[in-house]
């Protein structure tokens, strides 16, 4: 399977990716968890500069979770300095491929360090306009959502907008993810089945697609793998085969 397979005039829009099984990647090999992490930036890095090439406007990938802070604080401190660490190395890579860096979550629970490198790569490329690569970082579904109530509600309250006015476009107004269309197709990494709290609003329509592949080994061939399942679907968003025909 190769780029030529790919039906270019049929690619999905926005793609987002659970990448998982860093963890379990590493206990196979018999190392700790944060080995996973950090051999899973390679399968980053590749499925950026994958997407880029092949024309994908928007990728969205999930760094870590709200529910990620729970985890042993030995592997939230690992994660955190993989991040900066490749915010740093990898810059060049975003700027030879045109590549503008964007972030949602609740960035501020970040570690100032994480912060400051995060909002300067985000600065540096935000001319770029080939691919928008998203970050979701300290990123929770439901906490978006509830944010986003909370933020109507408070408006309504003081006039700003009338509560009949409320509507789809309104919601996605007061969503970390304004800027971004709707998600296509979502991909989720080593065999689990589950969305995990990740863009519960935004996947409405999204094909989704489960692959057994733990993050780490997960290829450039295995990217094409799923767009090409995305392209054999029928995409109808509630309406007939005969009315999208």
């Amino acid at each position: 399977m190769n780029l030529d397979t790919l039906d270019k005039k049929n690619l999905p829009r926005h793609l987002a990716i659970i990448m998982d099984g860093n963890g379990r990647w590493a206990k196979q090999q018999g190392f700790l968890r944060a080995f996973g992490h950090e051999n899973g930036t390679k399968s980053v890095k590749a499925t950026i500069e994958s997407c880029a090439k092949i024309g994908i406007e928007y990728l969205t990938l999930y760094a870590f979770s709200t529910e990620n802070w729970n985890r042993p604080k030995l592997e939230v401190e690992a994660l955190m300095k993989i991040l900066i660490n490749s915010l740093k190395k990898e810059l060049g890579t975003l700027q030879s491929n045109n590549i503008k860096l964007n972030a949602i979550g609740n960035i501020e629970k970040l570690p100032q360090s994480a912060q400051r490198e995060l909002l300067d790569v985000i600065d540096k490329t935000k001319n770029n306009t080939r691919l928008t690569l998203t970050l979701a970082l300290s990123y929770g579904s439901r906490e978006e959502l509830v944010n986003a109530i909370k933020i109507i509600s408070n408006k309504v309250k003081n006039n700003i907008i009338s509560i009949d006015t409320i509507d789809d476009s309104i919601i996605n107004e007061h969503l970390y993810t304004q800027n971004l269309p709707d998600v296509d197709l979502l991909i989720r990494t080593s065999g689990e089945h589950r969305i995990s709290n990740f863009l519960l609003w935004q996947i409405a329509y999204a094909e989704l697609y489960f692959t057994n592949v733990l993050w780490p080994d997960f290829k450039e061939q295995d990217l094409y793998e799923a767009i090409i399942s995305y392209q054999k679907r029928e995409r109808r968003f509630g309406k007939t085969s005969e009315q999208i025909k």
